[in-house]
């Protein structure tokens, strides 16, 4: 049986549509904005709409973003001779808010898992691999401590070995099973300090 009109119901399905958006958040939501000035709901529906059609890959370590090159990747602040090897922008999100990493970044936008149809083709390596040819002192492999960021994690140092490149993997601290965008800071910073050599 349907509570509520066609518009607000269809705005609570498209709002419970979202990652971690149940109905109860979905219906808090919808009467929000229900509630907002219509300016504001005008500003949220062209931010939504300018995020959709504006944001594309940097060129260099493949996060989003709106220009060319990422604010990180453009920085001459930053160590381009070091890469750290994320799977997603919400990973290199978390580390970014350590305040501590001061090397660039590569997103895989992804993690190699067999099980689900998932290879090292699939995910950005040939990319990261053409960055390698540059000059890169260091690699750090910050997958997830999952099956899938382990075995990501693996074939990569596999892949760095030849060229000399010095490869190194995420400490400890970061739990098994655990995704790096829902770790604090402080952990992630420890894992980052307590690398290991592969």
């Amino acid at each position: 049986m349907e509570y509520f009109s066609g518009h607000i119901s269809d705005l609570i399905e498209q709002l419970a549509s979202l990652p971690g958006i149940g109905t109860k958040t979905a219906q808090r939501l919808a009467f929000h904005i229900i509630s907002m000035p219509e300016e504001r709901v005008e500003r949220l529906s062209k931010a939504l709409i300018d995020t959709r059609r504006k944001i594309r890959y940097c060129s260099e370590c493949l996060t989003l973003t709106d220009s060319e090159k990422c604010p990180v990747c453009s920085s001459a602040k930053r160590d381009h001779k070091t890469i750290m090897v994320v799977e997603t922008p919400r990973d290199l999100a978390a580390y970014e808010r350590t305040g501590k990493y001061n090397g660039v970044y590569h997103v895989l936008h992804g993690a190699i898992s067999p099980m689900l149809g998932i290879g090292p083709d699939d995910i950005r390596l040939k990319e990261l691999m053409r960055r390698l040819t540059g000059d890169v002192t260091e690699v750090i492999i910050a997958t997830n401590s999952t099956l899938e960021g382990e075995t990501t994690a693996m074939y990569i140092s596999k892949l760095i070995k030849p060229t000399g490149i010095r490869a190194t993997r995420i400490a400890n601290g970061v739990p098994v099973g655990g995704d790096l965008e829902n770790i604090d800071e402080v952990t992630l910073l420890r894992a980052l300090e307590g690398r290991t050599e592969l």
